[in-house]
């Protein structure tokens, strides 16, 4: 099984990544809604949660734990025609955006910030484009600050910063990353 325990000094919670299971996903869907209340995240409330964690083109998703308890999910895509830092990125590089996986659904449970949880499924979720030899992107919506500081502390590149059209009543603005070298 692919895990990862990260065991912080002092008798910190135990931190753990783990690949995520279908099992898994009624604790996701209980996190992301805590998210969303919270922190507006995902913009729009999917009308189906756990299709939307599991979409058609996910190569790999995890989960992390905080003492056992499921706090926190990331998944890696294969890029699709309309994604925006796939095709920046491989513009600015000369190769196909079939190159790119995009990192998305990245959410940590309100209750279990500030443990690095975000930084450690980013982290795996990396490794994993790296090792199918893909590069890793992703967006964000600008408006999400604190997404924007945890990329931008990590290292990721900001390519630009688009307006998409989510549908006709609503258009975004999204701040488009790929990861450093």
């Amino acid at each position: 099984m692919d895990i990862e325990c990260a065991r912080p000094a002092g008798g910190a919670p135990v931190r753990q990544v783990r690949r995520r299971t279908d099992g898994d996903l009624g604790a996701c869907v209980r996190a992301l809604a805590e998210v969303h209340e919270q922190d507006g995240y995902p913009v729009n409330w999917p009308d189906h949660p756990r299709d939307w964690l599991s979409g058609p083109a996910l190569l790999a998703a995890w989960v992390a734990e905080l003492d056992g308890r499921i706090v926190g999910h990331v998944g890696l895509s294969r890029s699709a025609a309309d994604d925006a830092a796939p095709a920046l990125w491989s513009s600015r590089e000369g190769v196909s955006s079939a190159a790119a996986a995009v990192v998305g659904r990245l959410f940590v449970a309100p209750a279990a910030r500030g443990h690095g949880i975000g930084a450690l499924l980013m982290a795996r979720a990396v490794r994993e484009a790296r090792e199918r030899g893909l590069h890793p992107v992703l967006d964000v919506v600008a408006s999400d600050a604190a997404a924007v500081a945890l990329y931008e502390r990590l290292g990721w590149e900001l390519l630009a910063s688009v307006e998409q059209r989510w549908s006709p009543e609503q258009t975004v603005s999204v701040r488009c990353y790929a990861a450093a070298g």
